[in-house]
């Protein structure tokens, strides 16, 4: 099939499953979450068999990073498809119920975007999160993976397709694309693709964002920040900074720069590096922090680079508000913290810092949709406009008005005369 008819055919399987009762739905989810158990011996392998190859191609560790699926991310992706099941449903909900005049009567009704189009590079458990809240919410999804994950995206969408098969959910409602070219042609499909989500690189983002009519939700990227403040507590500092860089250093939102207050420099600075240079990182600080730690220089290069490694920049300030400054210039509006017990500078902080997500005393790792109790998501969205953070099923959903009267016309709202509205919250 053309991509044309691959979105026409996503698109028509859609529309039966925006009707589906919630039941259905998750009955859905359920059957999918038991395929991948039992065809979990299969996609590790196929998942070992894409990173041997990617390997051998020269990947980047963080790419490699992400690409890796074993046993131990497979069962956290399926425990985050159960929980999707466990959300309430997002559709049909009455967000406003309101009389406009006697016997008129208007609803706003969340209804499903329709299909969703997720380009995505490595990280093949995005797709079992992204298949999950679109069944959830109503949508068809067209997925294409990059090319070092297709055989890890194709035995799962495959095993997929056939745990919805012995379902009410046509199959048809997840598709997979597998070249470069297809990537191309969906772009332009906006006649059959209501949202597209781009889950990857800076220019990989940033070239799906210039190539496309369709609405883009996503990230171009994830810089983060840790701010210690004068009044820290060095003990948490040194823990939150350790688990924000190291625990996952190829996730958007580990912090990337760290800014420290010049009064605590001197004691924080020698005990956080030891901390991070025990666990490998490459510290590089601005000509301060290098008079109190004998590392490499940083550049301005480096205030807007984010290394998804684990390198991390350093640079001392003289207050709040140079943080945040520096923050609001270099960052991306990913996810900000800052480490203080004066809670009169956090909130300084929380208010000011121009982020999706704004911490104090926490780990910018928690900024993840199964974290704050999405069950999965689709991605993380850094843009002004909402959805804003990670995305799950709120992100993935839209509504629209329903007016229910008994003959009423326009016309009878004119002039002198006019009847009146009454505009009343049912």
């Amino acid at each position: 099939m053309s991509i044309a008819q691959i979105a026409q055919t996503t698109r028509q399987a859609a529309r039966k499953l925006a009707v589906l009762s919630a039941d259905a739905k998750n009955q859905a989810i359920e059957a999918i979450a038991k395929a991948l158990e039992v065809a979990a011996p299969s996609i590790v392998a196929a998942n070992v068999a894409d990173c041997q190859a990617a390997q051998a191609e020269g990947i980047a560790k963080p790419l490699y990073d992400r690409l890796k699926l074993d046993e131990v991310k497979l069962k956290s992706a399926i425990a985050g498809v159960r929980d999707v099941a466990k959300l309430p449903d997002p559709i049909g909900v009455v967000q406003i119920h309101r009389e406009l005049d006697a016997g008129l009567i208007l609803k706003r009704v969340t209804c499903p975007l329709g299909v969703l189009g997720i380009i995505f590079e490595a990280r093949p458990e995005a797709l079992i999160q992204i298949v999950s809240l679109a069944i959830k919410s109503g949508n068809g999804v067209i997925l294409k993976g990059g090319k070092e994950a297709v055989r890890s995206c194709e035995i799962l969408t495959k095993v997929i397709q056939q745990a919805l098969a012995e379902t009410v959910v046509n199959p048809q409602v997840v598709q997979l694309l597998t070249t470069r070219e297809e990537t191309i042609e969906l772009l332009k499909m906006d006649k059959y693709i209501d949202l597209i989500i781009p889950r990857g690189s800076n220019s990989f983002v940033q070239f799906v964002q210039e190539n496309t009519r369709i609405p883009v939700l996503g990230h171009a990227d994830g810089i983060c920040h840790l701010y210690a403040d004068q009044a820290a507590d060095i003990d948490k500092a040194i823990s939150i900074a350790v688990d924000a860089k190291t625990q996952y250093p190829a996730a958007c939102n580990a912090i990337e720069t760290m800014l420290v207050h010049s009064a605590i420099a001197p004691k924080f600075l020698p005990l956080v590096a030891a901390a991070l240079q025990e666990k490998k990182v490459e510290l590089r600080g601005d000509e301060k922090t290098r008079e109190i730690l004998d590392i490499a220089p940083a550049t301005e290069t480096d205030w807007s680079t984010e290394y998804s490694d684990l390198i991390l920049s350093i640079k001392i300030v003289d207050s709040v508000e140079a943080a945040i400054n520096h923050i609001n210039t270099y960052g991306s509006r990913h996810t900000d913290v800052i480490v203080t017990e004066d809670s009169e500078a956090a909130e300084t902080f929380l208010d000011r810092v121009d982020a999706a997500g704004v911490y104090h005393n926490c780990s910018t790792r928690f900024a993840d949709g199964f974290r704050y109790g999405f069950g999965a998501e689709v991605g993380i969205s850094t843009q002004q406009m909402p959805p804003r953070g990670p995305v799950g099923l709120e992100g993935l959903v839209t509504y629209k008005y329903r007016v229910v009267g008994d003959g009423h016309i326009a016309a009878s709202y004119v002039g002198n005369q006019s009847q009146k509205f009454s505009h009343q919250d049912l």
